[in-house]
């Protein structure tokens, strides 16, 4: 390629930030950064609109603060953007993944390619531990071999992280680009980028199909500047592809209204049900915590997962609680190794993955380990599981966090409460109801 396509590269179907008086380079378009109305700017880089009074700056100018993270949209600036022209080399084979998917996977499978194919609007709605990821697969071979862009988002760093290698082996042919704002590699273009929702911000018409993983989780759901990022992003006639386990009410609506296809699949991978979760009341948790000590039914069943060689994950409602919980359990297992992580913890990531490489025995996490990550043969425990801090989603999502393997599809989830609550009430009966639907779809078709 030629040095000044490679040059116009960083243009492709991107919006990239340029002083408003700077000349731009041959064969780049100009789009405006802000417009300045009556009583309000508008930004186009995330469509949030924000009163003068709070986005102005010094001699009439003025600033968005939505989407600042990425670098200050101002009446200072423009935008430096090509159109994308889809150019990618096409090298066979596409698809390098040898896997097999179950009959009920390839069911789902078919249908998610052929909405791909027609560019729909479609939910794939899964249980935790589906596959879904395996289930894109043939959709998204589909797609590179028609020479088109494609995108797969997630709310999480963590997330993006686990599909990026997932994703260079199944498409060893293809150049994949990562992007999430801990990146020290430079933008390149890419025919398949993973990313997280926030880059979409950077995008314009860019993508043919765009698949959003973990659709409802935090930040996307619920957020106005993510959700018009994701709209921008994809091209006037593109397909959109949202992957979850617990649909919101947005998507539960388009769903009703029939401006959303989907397809359900209720079973994992391997053909079994979601572990079932045991509920105890523990009261005063917190209390016994803070005095040194685990409560003892909490302790037990703790003890009888590390005599039985699993490992688990033990989550608190608050990052307040890591310490005192960690306390404890240097004091009940004194020679467990474990680690705290939170959202926050600079070494999350390095946590993370100490988990997978068997360095730790458990870890006491925060719900940021909600949803995104896989460790095989695991167990699941939430201490003060009817704390505000965890929804009905993210209990489903922490819940699904065990069974996930075929060699020990069972696993172990226990809940302990203060008290009964709806939220945690709530959860429960969606797992039943996800294992109801399994049950029929074991009895009605056999999964390999």
């Amino acid at each position: 390629m030629k040095g000044g396509e490679k040059m116009l590269e960083n243009y492709y179907g991107r919006r990239v930030l340029a002083g408003r008086d700077e000349l731009p380079p041959a064969g780049v378009q100009t789009l405006p950064a802000i417009t300045v109305e009556t009583r309000e700017i508008l930004c186009h880089r995330c469509g949030q609109r924000t009163p003068k009074a709070v986005a102005a700056l010094p001699r009439g100018e003025y600033y968005c603060p939505h989407c600042i993270s990425l670098g200050r949209v101002s009446t200072l600036c423009k935008f430096y953007h090509v159109p994308e022209p889809n150019q990618f080399t096409i090298s066979p084979p596409i698809l390098t993944w040898r896997g097999q998917l179950s009959l009920l996977q390839e069911a789902a499978a078919r249908q998610v390619s052929a909405g791909m194919l027609a560019h729909q609007r479609q939910l794939l709605w899964a249980v935790t531990g589906a596959g879904k990821t395996e289930m894109m697969f043939v959709g998204l071979a589909a797609c590179l071999a028609r020479g088109e862009r494609v995108a797969i988002a997630s709310p999480r760093i963590d997330v993006c992280l686990e599909l990026y290698p997932r994703l260079r082996a199944a498409f060893a042919s293809t150049e994949i680009a990562l992007l999430h704002g801990r990146q020290e590699r430079p933008y390149h273009y890419a025919q398949l980028t993973v990313c997280t929702t926030h880059q979409l911000l950077r995008f314009y018409r860019a993508f043919d199909n765009l698949v959003i993983d973990e659709v409802d989780a935090f930040p996307y759901a619920a957020n106005p500047v993510l959700f018009y990022a994701s709209q921008q992003a994809v091209k006037v006639n593109g397909g959109q592809l949202f992957l979850t386990a617990t649909p919101g009410e947005y998507l539960m609506g388009e769903a009703r209204r029939r401006h959303l296809r989907v397809t359900y699949l209720p079973l994992r991978y391997h053909g079994h049900l979601l572990p079932e979760v045991h509920c105890h009341i523990v009261r005063r948790w917190r209390q016994r915590v803070q005095e040194g000590a685990l409560p003892v039914a909490v302790q037990r069943r703790l003890r009888a997962s590390l005599q039985g060689g699993h490992r688990f994950l033990l989550f608190v409602p608050h990052v307040a609680d890591l310490a005192t919980v960690a306390r404890a359990c240097t004091r009940g297992f004194p020679t467990a190794a474990f680690a705290t992580v939170h959202a926050q913890d600079p070494q999350r990531l390095e946590k993370v993955q100490g988990m997978r490489d068997h360095r730790y025995h458990f870890l006491i996490t925060t719900s940021i380990l909600e949803r995104g990550v896989t460790f095989p043969e695991i167990d699941v425990f939430v201490l003060g599981a009817d704390d505000d801090i965890f929804s009905s989603a993210a209990l489903v999502q922490i819940a699904g966090r065990s069974g996930r393997s075929a060699s020990r599809p069972e696993g172990r989830v226990d809940f302990w409460v203060t008290a009964h609550c709806r939220r945690v009430n709530r959860a429960l009966r969606q797992i039943r109801l996800m294992n109801q639907k399994g049950r029929r779809c074991q009895h009605e078709l056999p999964i390999m």
